[in-house]
């Protein structure tokens, strides 16, 4: 194929930004009294508004022209058939075929994985009711009351974030927990708030071995059997999400209660597997499958839908026009729902892990730039923190709005001035405010000319920054479902595009490979190993503290 920069739609769209250097947002709403109509799109209760942004109908031609050129069709096919897209592990990149479990077979290295993924859901369907009803007790008897999900990365980020999200969907008499730092307050915070006779330990690695999570994992156990006295406790406290057989029985956990995933599983793909049992303690098994069921319901969009009328396509074509056309190095999420507060760290790992790579799928050195930086908060507390720098600074961000016509837990009229200030937001945005009307504004309220011509450069806000809104009903578990499958699928796209592999995360394995023998010199108090001086210096620092 050829290079991404040298493809016709590139370069027809290097030519097209040239032309929409002077391009107003507000001239075309002027211009078109259904542009509303024209750059919006709804998928089941999800409606993507995206006329706010830089954009026209040639923009979008130009822009899906592009993700054809690049193979976004092609690569999209393959990734639904179980084809091996990763290809620097030689795996497919099945997170699709989790919350599909009614695909009768799909065949990965001459294995149905249809079925494995369905006897697993069965396991845990099983466990979770046992929780739920009380069969499933504790070692001394009593029944199960807080679960500690131990993982890290997309074995906590994921349900830890749909868990705070589906809070009003939680199971009666079972509190989740979330650890995965190997800080010990973490772990200790946690413990502090728990009885161990009536605690459920989850430890999610894929391979058992994970640094971070074992470290956790056995001062859980410590901690519990300092406290029942007794190792076969163990085997009622302590169930695994992981393929390791071995190390799950030598830690004292029965493998029966030991849940598979798959290396086609990537962590950051991975809450609809096995990592996903800690959502469905918290909020029981149909509201799981409705999770699934939503996933699935935009997994099926994405496959299926033009590209012109294809959600999670458009938000990805309309993120790379801003990144690569614009120069827009990040993108902000703004979920105005509280219980979103995790998705800005969700969709961090979901896209800069996904995407933050120098080297295309056929081993080349990129030249150009791929993978913005992602952040966020949730509003109203991000006006009062950081949207100055949106309406007023000198870069370029483009954000994606969150918000629910509905509110699970309503309270007087203030979910109503929840969604006020999100479209208000999205509306300063476009518009913004002209020196002239500044200064009437300001000499209207009684200041003089002098003083108004004064302060009113520093209430301008030039206005004309892009955004996108994504409106949904209620912020239930079919609705999160279609959400965070939209996501993945926008970053699919991206990666497609800049021809890189979006399913590997080599970028994590240095700092891995360094910190043992840090670890030896700072318990031996002998460096061994060579080090920078800073980090020599740093070492001596903590092991040396009077030299």
């Amino acid at each position: 194929m050829a290079s991404l920069t040298q493809l016709p739609a590139w370069q027809a769209l290097i030519q097209h930004k040239k032309q929409m250097r002077r391009f107003d947002m507000r001239t075309a709403f002027a211009e078109d009294a259904q542009r509303f109509a024209h750059f919006s799109l709804k998928v089941g209760d999800v409606l993507l508004d995206y006329s706010k942004n830089r954009i026209s109908p040639e923009t979008l031609r130009l822009l899906v022209s592009l993700a054809r050129e690049s193979g976004v069709e092609a690569l999209r096919a393959a990734m639904f058939a179980g084809e091996a897209i990763n290809v620097t592990e030689h795996r497919a990149a099945l997170h699709t075929a989790l919350r599909n479990p009614a695909r009768p077979s799909l065949e990965v290295d001459g294995v149905n994985v249809m079925a494995q993924i369905r006897a697993v859901l069965d396991q845990m369907q099983r466990f979770t009711e046992a929780v739920h009803t009380g069969t499933w007790r504790g070692h001394t008897g009593q029944r199960i009351t807080d679960i500690v999900n131990i993982g890290i990365g997309g074995s906590d980020l994921g349900p830890a974030m749909v868990c705070m999200a589906l809070g009003p969907y939680a199971q009666p008499g079972v509190r989740v927990h979330f650890v995965s730092n190997i800080d010990p307050s973490h772990l200790a915070t946690t413990l502090a708030q728990i009885n161990p006779a009536t605690s459920l330990f989850i430890i999610a690695s894929k391979t058992f071995t994970t640094l971070e999570t074992l470290a956790n994992a056995r001062s859980a156990r410590q901690w519990l059997l300092a406290q029942l006295h007794d190792e076969a406790a163990v085997a009622r406290h302590f169930v695994a999400l992981s393929t390791n057989v071995q190390g799950v029985k030598a830690f004292g956990i029965d493998p029966a209660n030991m849940f598979e995933f798959w290396d086609w599983v990537g962590g950051r793909y991975s809450l609809w597997s096995a990592i996903g049992l800690s959502i469905a303690l918290a909020i029981g098994w149909k509201n799981f499958e409705s999770l699934l069921a939503g996933a699935q319901a935009m997994d099926s969009h994405f496959a299926e839908a033009p590209l012109e009328q294809n959600m999670p396509v458009l938000t990805g074509l309309i993120g790379l026009w801003y990144h690569n056309f614009w120069r827009a190095e990040t993108y902000a999420i703004l979920p105005y729902d509280q219980r979103l507060v995790l998705l800005p760290a969700f969709l961090q790992q979901l896209d800069m892990e996904s995407n933050g790579k120098g080297v295309t799928r056929d081993n080349r050195p990129v030249n150009y730039s791929t993978g913005p930086i992602v952040w966020g908060a949730a509003g109203t507390n991000g006006q009062h923190a950081f949207f100055e720098l949106l309406h007023q600074g000198t870069r370029l961000i483009p954000a994606d709005f969150l918000i629910a016509a509905e509110n699970s837990t309503p309270l007087g009229d203030q979910h109503e001035w929840l969604i006020a200030n999100c479209f208000a937001q999205t509306e300063a945005l476009l518009v913004g405010k002209t020196k002239a009307v500044a200064r009437a504004e300001l000499i209207a309220q009684g200041m003089s000319r002098t003083q108004a011509n004064a302060l009113a450069p520093h209430k301008v806000f030039s206005g004309n920054r892009p955004s996108n809104t994504l409106l949904y009903r209620r912020l239930d578990p079919h609705t999160l479902g279609m959400l965070i499958a939209l996501y993945e699928h926008k970053v699919f796209v991206q990666g497609a595009i800049w021809n890189i592999n979006s399913f590997d995360q080599w970028g994590v394995e240095l700092g891995k490979q360094l910190a043992p023998p840090i670890r030896e010199a700072l318990e031996s108090g002998t460096i061994t190993s060579p080090h920078d001086s800073s980090t020599t210096g740093l070492i001596q620092a903590i092991t040396r503290p009077n030299i």
